[in-house]
């Protein structure tokens, strides 16, 4: 039997875990890697790219970045989250703010130091960036429309800062000949930034109350439900865009069957939109963007199935 200390201190890091929201970061190391192997430098070896000790060190640290993003924002939003998420809010105040500031701190000084290793460059972007997550947690998410801007942006930064590491190695007069794959890669952007974009704002519809009471100026406080619900209808037919350059334009492989599924998943996203007028009706849209989104990354793989067949002979032959 385990004593009310031990016990106490699973549920303390179990806590941790919530505020962090670790079981985001597995999946945000696979989406880089998958990244950076079907998208970013396919003309790469996988086994290359995956023994590559810098992109390690650049993965790792935005992924500690994005935690320590995930405590400050948790850090501001505690009050407004005993509104909106009660049951979440309950066991990540299990931790106290001081013991999240020292956690939120200590990440920040392992990325800094991790991004130094790399370069100078490396450091200003994670520099940048920490404070960036900072100054949006404190101030910008409070807007409307800049803080839904600014998060999807935020969301999407650490992908390029693996195209950047990628594409810095080439050349000035060799760009010309990868302007086809930047391309392809700036259309997925477009659409991850999109379908983020689009998740924020159902967020403000689901989180109305919390929002109101704790003084946030998000869209559907200032401007209404249906202006929100209009926004968002825009945004979705946007969307549509890039998935035509992915699928009619470039060749993205087998990939072209998940963005013919996202299309017919968001044409019934906006008619149960436009019927939905509670928090657990929005909680469900909000759930269909997030399963659409965490799809997305493990459908990169189908640009080029055959990578994973040379990677399991390799293995076979190991």
């Amino acid at each position: 039997m385990l004593s009310r200390q031990h016990k106490l201190l699973i549920m303390k890091i179990a806590s941790l875990f919530s505020v962090v929201r670790g079981y985001n970061i597995p999946i945000i190391i696979l989406a880089q890697y998958l990244s950076a192997i079907f998208i970013l430098a396919p003309e790469k070896r996988a086994l290359d790219i995956l023994l590559d000790f810098n992109l390690f060190i650049l993965v790792f640290a935005s992924s500690l970045a994005i935690a320590s993003g995930y405590i400050i924002n948790s850090f501001y939003d505690s009050r407004k989250d005993l509104i909106n998420r009660p049951n979440k809010s309950m066991l990540d105040r299990l931790v106290s703010q001081k013991t999240k500031l020292s956690v939120y701190f200590a990440l920040n000084f392992i990325v800094a130091l991790m991004a130094l290793f790399v370069s100078w460059r490396v450091f200003l972007f994670f520099s940048a960036y920490i404070f960036s997550i900072w100054f949006y947690s404190h101030k910008i998410k409070k807007y409307p429309i800049i803080g839904n801007l600014t998060a999807s942006l935020l969301a999407v930064l650490p992908f390029f800062a693996i195209l950047l590491y990628f594409y810095i190695q080439i050349p000035f007069e060799e760009i010309e000949n990868y302007k086809r794959q930047l391309a392809v890669i700036f259309a997925h952007a477009a659409f991850l930034f999109l379908l983020i974009l689009i998740r924020e704002m159902v967020k403000d519809l689901e989180n109305l109350k919390g929002d109101l009471a704790n003084d946030y100026k998000t869209i559907p406080i200032v401007y209404g439900e249906e202006i929100s619900k209009k926004t968002i209808t825009i945004l979705t037919i946007l969307a549509v865009i890039p998935v035509y350059l992915l699928i009619e334009i470039y060749d993205v492989g087998y990939m072209d069957i998940y963005f013919y599924s996202c299309l017919i998943v968001l044409i019934f996203f906006l008619a149960y939109l436009w019927k939905s007028n509670t928090k657990s009706q929005f909680i469900l849209l909000h759930n269909v963007l997030k399963f659409l989104i965490v799809a997305g990354v493990f459908c990169i793989v189908l640009i080029n199935p055959n990578v994973l067949w040379h990677g399991k002979r390799l293995l076979m032959m190991i």
